[in-house]
């Protein structure tokens, strides 16, 4: 396995997927160290600090990459396993904007109420013992929180040329906002251009699933990660694994909708990996299966369908290369030791 490291300075850093040129290139099997800013680009380390003062205003949720992956070519199947996501500071911000977030008005939610005031919170980070301290901003309440690190923004470059925003999620991967993908967990994401062109960042040190008022704990992270490609398969959105779980996303308003895709397509999967039929597979979704709210707040809001892998009997995803990953990660983990 070879090891490669990108830290990128704030003038590599990308605010889009696709139309970049790599800052990066990789073999598939290989590992990579990475380092990513937060989404605030590290300009907000405190209540006295607005994220509406920050300029430029466009400059949000800038991502690491893209990463060449040699060899990878569209209708293959990118696989990005999760070795450690740790914070890189020993504190994370989390914010309320007005007209962002899912309890706020916005533009298309127009309401005649006052915009939410702005706010922000600066929680103390304890990396050796895991942990994360909320202090309340009108009392003198705090509580201490798990930490559970996860990248809210992986993505490859989109297909037929496009470029997009890196805050926007969609059949791509981009700014998803969910805690699934932590370390020990797979991302499966299309190839829709040669080298894949992966980027990540967004790092949160934990999130609520939904996202509800707009922020995570928002933090810069090292994180390290080991790629891989699934050739000659193709997805149409990403799917995630876990030791314990298949995943299927979606992305899309309403919310409703982005929960049909993800559902459809995590019924699919399952028929596909059992040899069940289409109304069978769905059957069993419906009664085993689980529906986590990644984010509402985003361009597109986020839906992620679960379904525990004892569901699959014998049957293992894509060749049983998550766990060959996982394999790699322990690997990774006893030389760096």
């Amino acid at each position: 396995m070879k090891i490669h490291t990108l830290a990128p300075h704030p003038a590599d850093y990308s605010y889009v997927f696709g139309g970049k040129e790599p800052l990066l290139a990789i073999s598939p099997g290989d590992a990579v160290q990475v380092w990513t800013e937060d989404c605030y680009g590290g300009q907000i380390r405190g209540p006295g600090d607005l994220p509406s003062s920050l300029e430029p205003i466009g400059l949000r949720n800038p991502v690491s990459g893209p990463i060449e992956v040699l060899g990878a070519v569209p209708g293959d199947i990118l696989a990005v396993h999760f070795v450690s996501i740790v914070p890189a500071r020993a504190y994370a911000v989390s914010c309320v904007q007005p007209r962002f977030g899912a309890l706020a008005a916005t533009m298309e939610t127009a309401l005649l109420n006052q915009p939410m005031e702005e706010r922000v919170w600066r929680y103390d980070i304890d990396v050796e013992e895991g942990t994360a301290t909320f202090h309340a901003g009108d009392s003198d309440f705090s509580l201490t929180l798990p930490l559970d690190p996860m990248l809210g923004t992986v993505g490859v470059a989109p297909a037929h040329g496009e470029v997009r925003l890196t805050k926007t999620p969609h059949t791509h991967g981009g700014n998803m906002d969910t805690p699934e993908v932590r370390a020990g967990t797979t991302l499966y994401l299309p190839v829709n251009v040669p080298g894949a062109m992966l980027s990540l960042g967004d790092g949160h040190a934990r999130q609520g699933e939904g996202e509800v008022c707009g922020t995570g704990l928002e933090s810069a992270m090292n994180s390290v990660i080991v790629v891989d490609v699934v050739k000659d398969e193709s997805i149409v959105w990403p799917r995630l694994e876990s030791d314990e779980f298949i995943m299927s996303s979606g992305s899309a308003r309403p919310l409703e909708d982005a929960f049909r895709i993800s559902q459809k397509d995590l019924v699919e999967w399952t028929s596909e990996l059992t040899g069940l039929a289409i109304l069978d597979a769905l059957q069993l979704v419906s009664q085993l299966g689980l529906a986590s709210t990644a984010n509402v707040c985003d361009p597109n809001y986020t839906m992620v369908a679960k379904l525990p892998k004892r569901a699959l009997k014998s049957a293992v995803a894509y060749g049983g290369i998550h766990e060959r990953l996982r394999l790699s990660a322990r690997e990774y983990m006893r030389a760096a030791q």
